[in-house]
């Protein structure tokens, strides 16, 4: 906090006139820096490419980011304020952009101009309206500059602010500011930094909350929208020749379908809309690292090198648009591969409503060690830039910071031609609407920038609108008739004033669209209207209107994808006509998009409101998530489930069932649905029996008895199916049902059964049961045995019995890990404290002894010493401390984040990450701790949490907990991976576990296991 606080006052005052402070290097060089032609020496290109080396230190440094302007000149965003792990942010530094011009051609530039170097936190910029935009959080920031000397006009104005600037996310932060062909101005940002964003002086009950994806920001409206939600870290995006967007993205997966309204799949934590209940993939068909092994196997010269590409970090993205590069590359992705230091490419091909991602063959790669690609880009004549950060260690600069370089690299083919059209400003208004034709697609944007800044000058475009118009129509390709709609619907925008040629011609374009058979000009017919803006004043309140006209004139998966996008922005008055019609296609099932798509469209519209889509809906997703809707208001407001029931058919039975037990997971009791009985009944006849089960334990849960009779009979069929009766089982610890103790006993040996049956017993504080679990402990399989210790730890008796049983034949003293330790501390028992030291030792660290700690650690595991390690050991111990929460080659649990992919082979970084986990922390992976009104201390993290119940992942397990049963909740700013780790390890094993840690590969376990 007191960080932040500087900053803001940093970033609040005036800064000083003097010099540009020197930025200082904390990068040990371990590796020898190359000069800048050694570098390029290291780079492999196919036959027939070549690469200059555009810009190198002292002329640039750290960059970042780039923009073009209209003279085809670069623009880079230069960033010495983002430090190491300790340091975080240095902000007594200052950040610039600079402007460098090539202007003979030869791939190396010869101009360059520092625009300003009064920023902090620079992470991306963009030209445009007669000035800068620079992202600086927490503040989109405007510089102007309406001369466009190349000097600002006056300090920078504050756009949008409420970017977190939180010290757990300084690598997730807002970046990437990008035109989009709608005239808005694009922007990502990181899961880590969830952000409330507005114009300044908006009310906080007015902004929209983001935590990952991507948001927007209208230049004329001044508003700012949410595209889509979710991923990890996005950092690099850009639209296809029909205006789709795409993103990169690390991690999680690399490549993603930018849908306005989607809410994608997240690294951690819940989506900040609880009502998202299922989320979206990527539409990539693969990885570019081995999930099931070693993402490191994957580069570095490996065998598996070109089939997968190199690793999980993708920053920095484009859709080649240019000529120079051979035709076959027109229209693909390429992005830069982080750790594999390469260039990934993808090929886009239709897929349903949307898109897939094919991988194709690397086009580059460099064996230059420094070599850190964070930006790419093409320029006028179609080569390819890239911008190399320039810096070695682990991907976040957790080992210090290489201020002092920085490279751009020019890849070309052949001879790059420079487009005579290069300075954009000095051409004609019909010059430049006549490059919407042109097949490059630098000069296309860029002219229609050019327009764009004229138009803001005061120009008026009226006399334009006819050849726009004129030039759609007759436009060869759906690509360049877009460019004209676009190009059109940009002036109409800016314009000063109201100009009836301009308004007249957008109704003109919107009326062929529609009448034509192209689905991309049926879609963006409907984001005209829907998602661009103010829209043509023609049209005026008619838009809703022609959704329905065009909706029911075409029938193509892709249209329906851009009304669904559409339907979560209509008033919730207007949407349930558009709803019934798509939700009606039966086809769309099976879609990868459309019935998630559908139902964000109308999730957050009131359950009375649900009722009249759910007996005209064929898609069963849906269906069920309707039901789950009206069913969590069962104790408020039980009409709409009521209702639903009497609507639903035998066939809606299995998804309306799903819907209502999601949506009363956890509940001990809720009230019986007037219409629940005569439902029941006519789902039952001839119905599948996890149908009957599912009935069956909704029954016991809406307090049936003879039904809860079933239930245990159910359990305690030894002739019954095993899922069957793990159902039952769930049911009777669900509602704490009579008896429940004994059951679970005679079930705890039970395959299958025997975690389940631990749930049922860890509701009970008898001393004995506590030990009966111990007793059990060997029979359990390895897997299970982190969720038996978990359940021990949760209650003071349990836990004595745990220690009182810690040994060779019960539960061997090293299964007890430092995370098991700290969950007994927190237990407040001063005699319990005391048995554990005697018997497990104890874990006292102060700040001071981390920092030694980590010294020594440093000291010791020298290459020479690691050479020694038995791996095979390593993963033994790895399983013993480390599995229970993170996965490592696909083996392991999901609490922490999947390492295969982490920076392991800087120790450094592995150090410091093992003795102070908490040094850099999302709010995702703080430790939540219950004290249950029964007794029980449950701590993990928060997965879920509805009104009316709490999910919380545990070591091995995941538990749900009626709000009401919460005796008290407590956030701790510590990670749920405890200090201490290492404590009861000897100097052999923990020089074996790092030597594990830092594998390439997966080694055997021990034969003598």
């Amino acid at each position: 906090m007191r960080r932040l606080a500087l900053f803001l006052s940093l970033a609040a005052s005036p800064l000083p006139a003097d010099d540009f402070p020197p930025p200082p290097d904390t990068q040990p060089l371990v590796i020898p820096f190359p000069t800048a032609e050694e570098s390029l020496s290291k780079l492999h290109l196919p036959p027939g490419f070549q690469a200059t080396v555009f810009a190198s230190e002292p002329d640039i440094n750290n960059p970042i980011a780039c923009a073009w302007d209209q003279r085809g000149r670069l623009w880079v965003a230069e960033n010495f304020t983002y430090g190491d792990r300790d340091e975080r942010y240095n902000l007594q530094l200052r950040d610039r952009i600079v402007i460098l011009e090539d202007t003979d051609n030869d791939g190396i530039h010869d101009k360059r101009s520092v625009f300003t170097d009064k920023l902090r936190m620079l992470t991306s910029i963009e030209r445009g309206f007669g000035g800068v935009w620079a992202l600086c959080p927490p503040h989109l920031l405007f510089i102007p500059d309406a001369d466009a000397d190349d000097v600002p006009d006056g300090p920078p104005q504050v756009v949008l602010d409420g970017f977190s600037t939180q010290a757990a996310s300084r690598h997730t932060f807002a970046n990437g500011l990008k035109w989009g062909p709608d005239g808005w101005l694009y922007g990502r940002i990181g899961i880590s930094s969830t952000s409330y964003i507005g114009t300044p002086g908006t009310p906080e009950k007015d902004r929209p909350g983001t935590a990952g994806g991507l948001w927007r920001y209208h230049p004329v409206q001044m508003k700012f929208d949410i595209v889509c939600a979710g991923t990890t870290n996005p950092w690099g995006h850009d639209w296809d020749e029909h205006g789709e967007l795409f993103f990169i993205n690390t991690v999680i997966g690399h490549l993603w379908h930018g849908i306005h309204g989607a809410h994608f799949k997240r690294m951690h934590g819940p989506d900040l809309n609880p009502r998202a209940y299922q989320l979206m993939d990527q539409i990539a068909d693969h990885y570019h690292w081995d999930t099931g092994g070693a993402w490191q196997d994957s580069r570095d010269g490996a065998a598996t090198a070109d089939a997968l590409g190199g690793g999980h970090a993708h920053v920095g993205m484009t859709i080649y648009g240019g000529l120079n590069w051979p035709a076959s590359y027109r229209g693909k992705v390429l992005t830069l591969n982080f750790g594999g230091r390469r260039v990934n490419v993808e090929r886009l091909e239709r897929h349903g409503s949307g898109y897939v991602g094919k991988h194709e063959p690397d086009i580059l790669k460099t064996d230059d060690s420094w070599f850190r690609g964070i930006e790419i880009t093409y320029g006028p004549d179609g080569g390819v830039y890239l911008l190399d950060w320039s810096d070695i260690g682990e991907c976040h600069d957790d080992d210090g910071v290489h201020r002092n370089s920085g490279r751009i690299f020019k890849v070309t083919h052949g001879t790059p031609a420079k487009p005579a059209e290069t300075d954009l400003t000095q051409l004609g208004d019909e010059a430049l609407v006549s490059l919407q034709t042109n097949d490059n697609e630098w000069l296309v944007r860029m002219a229609r920038r050019e327009l764009c800044e004229r138009v803001h000058r005061g120009m008026r475009p009226g006399a334009l609108a006819n050849l726009l118009y004129q030039q759609f129509q007759t436009a060869p390709t759906t690509a360049k008739k877009l460019n004209h709609w676009w190009t059109l619907q940009l002036l109409a925008e800016t314009a000063k004033e109201n100009s009836p040629a301009l308004e007249d011609n957008l109704v003109f374009m919107l009326r062929d669209a529609m009448e034509s058979s192209d689905p991309h000009l049926h879609s963006w017919t409907v984001r005209a209207l829907s998602l661009w803006g103010p829209g043509p004043k023609h049209v005026g309140g008619k838009s809703g209107e022609m959704l329905a006209k065009i909706s029911a004139r075409h029938d193509t998966p892709a249209l329906r994808l851009a009304l669904a996008s559409a339907l979560g922005t209509l008033p919730y008055e207007q949407r349930p006509d558009l709803a019934a019609a798509l939700l009606s296609r039966a086809e769309d099932a099976g879609d990868p998009n459309l019935p998630l798509m559908y139902w964000y469209g109308i999730m957050d519209l009131p359950p009375a409101g649900l009722i009249p889509l759910f007996s005209g809906c064929r898609i069963p997703l849906v269906s069920q998530f309707i039901a789950r809707r009206c069913a969590e208001d069962i104790a408020t407001d039980p009409g709409p489930l009521d209702e639903l029931l009497a609507l639903a058919q035998h066939a809606d039975a299995p998804a309306v069932l799903q819907g209502i037990a999601d949506a009363l997971n956890g509940w001990t009791k809720a009230p019986k649905p007037a219409a629940w009985d005569d439902f029941a009944a006519r789902a039952s006849a001839d119905a599948p029996a996890p149908v009957r089960d599912r009935i069956l334990a909704l029954n016991v849960l809406f307090g049936d008895g003879r039904s809860l009779d079933d239930i245990k009979r159910l359990a305690l069929d030894d002739a019954a199916d095993i899922s069957s009766r793990a159902s039952a089982l769930r049911s009777l610890i669900t509602v704490k049902a009579e008896g429940l103790q004994d059951i679970c006993e005679k079930l705890l040996h039970v395959r299958g059964l025997g975690i389940t049956a631990l749930h049922g017993l860890s509701l009970s504080d008898d001393p004995a049961t506590g030990r009966k679990i111990c007793r059990s402990y060997p029979s359990f399989y390895p897997a299970e045995k982190s969720a038996v210790l978990e359940i021990l730890v949760s209650r003071r008796e349990f836990a004595r019995a745990l220690l009182d049983h810690l040994g060779p034949r019960a539960i061997p003293r090293e299964h007890l890990t430092a995370a098991h330790v700290r969950r007994i501390q927190a237990l407040g028992d001063p005699e319990l404290d005391k048995r554990l030291e005697q018997v497990w030792g104890t874990l006292r660290e102060t700040g001071d002894d981390k920092k030694k700690l980590m010294a020594d650690l440093q000291a010791r595991l020298t290459p020479e010493v690691l050479a020694q390690a038995n791996k095979s050991n390593g993963r033994t111990v790895f399983n013993a401390i480390c599995a229970s929460c993170h996965k490592l080659y696909g083996e392991g649990g999901a609490l922490g984040p999947d390492l295969t992919g982490g920076g392991r082979q800087d120790l450094a970084y592995l150090v410091g990450n093992i003795v102070d986990p908490g040094a850099i922390l999302a709010n995702d992976y703080k430790m939540t701790i219950l004290t249950t009104k029964d007794g029980r201390t449950l701590s993990g993290n928060v997965a879920a949490r509805t009104d009316r119940t709490l999910t919380l992942k545990m070591i091995g397990l995941e538990q749900t907990v009626e709000l009401n049963d919460i005796a008290k909740e407590e956030q701790l700013p510590v990670s749920l991976m405890p200090e201490g780790l290492l404590s009861s390890l000897d100097d052999a094993q923990i020089r074996d576990l790092f030597a594990y840690l830092i594998t390439d590969g997966q080694v055997p376990l021990p034969e003598n296991r």
